[in-house]
């Protein structure tokens, strides 16, 4: 019997990889199930000797817990919807329109992301106070609806697009909105679920700036009230994993949704890991 060395060490490299995720997940899952006391018990149970279901219900009965699920929705959905809406069409200009300096400013644009948020979260924050948008959804949705990541992936998605369906387009009298949503849009629909799941991650999980631009508990997002569950001096992590497990679902059920245009976009994108 012949054996790959080199693919038995890959694969328990991945089952390894895999096992750092899995087993804090899994963990996670088992103290959402535990009693405040069971969860002090030493040594822990990694099965639930007595599981029950009172944190999630305690959850939403002490907490207004249904309130920060609203709101990281709400957020998130507007979020997406416009963050890809907008990355698309500045996409779209950098990908079909020739102009002076386009490499330029694309390169500037680009250059953004090497600059952390914590940089710009000050004067994000002077704005949106200015405005007025403190304790508001617009402030929690509009700062963060500019994406220079997500004009970078769909541009490498749309030119790859053949230009010949927009000139077939542009010959049958279509306008460059015409030829956006009903030609580009359409062929691309792997960049677009790819940075669509991104865009959903970055804001279902963002924390920083709902921390800084919220702070009355009506306003607040899923990461900030899981953060409230921390108490000065004890913590209920039983209340507290059953809070991250209900902040993981969305997620996995996106993700499971969208993989397959998830993977295809990737590979179409021309990243690399």
């Amino acid at each position: 019997m012949n054996i790959n060395i080199r693919k038995v060490v890959v694969y328990l490299l991945l089952v390894m990889l895999a096992l750092t995720t899995i087993v804090p997940m899994l963990w996670t899952f088992s103290t959402s199930l535990k009693s405040k006391q069971a969860t002090l018990a030493f040594p822990p149970d990694i099965v639930p000797k007595e599981p029950t279901l009172n944190n999630y219900i305690t959850l939403f009965n002490s907490y207004p817990f249904g309130r920060y699920l609203f709101n990281s929705f709400l957020v998130t959905s507007a979020t997406v919807f416009l963050q890809v809406l907008i990355a698309g069409l500045a996409a779209f200009a950098f990908a079909r329109f020739d102009f002076r300096f386009k490499n330029v400013l694309f390169g500037l644009y680009l250059a953004t992301l090497m600059i952390p948020f914590q940089v710009t979260a000050i004067p994000l924050y002077l704005i949106v106070r200015n405005f007025n948008w403190i304790n508001t959804y617009q402030g929690l949705i509009v700062p963060r609806l500019f994406s220079a990541f997500g004009v970078f992936l769909l541009r490498q998605a749309f030119m790859s697009t053949p230009r010949e369906f927009d000139e077939s387009a542009f010959i049958d009298g279509a306008g460059y909105f015409t030829v956006f949503f009903k030609i580009v849009l359409p062929m691309n629909k792997t960049a677009l679920a790819t940075f669509g799941i991104f865009s959903f991650m970055d804001a279902w999980n963002s924390y920083l700036w709902p921390l800084i631009v919220s702070t009355e508990q009506n306003m607040m997002t899923l990461p900030v009230g899981l953060a409230n569950l921390h108490g000065r001096w004890i913590t209920q992590w039983n209340l507290v994993s059953a809070g991250a497990m209900i902040s993981i679902i969305p997620i996995l059920l996106v993700f499971l949704f969208a993989q397959k245009w998830f993977v295809q976009g990737v590979a179409s994108s021309g990243l690399k890991g």
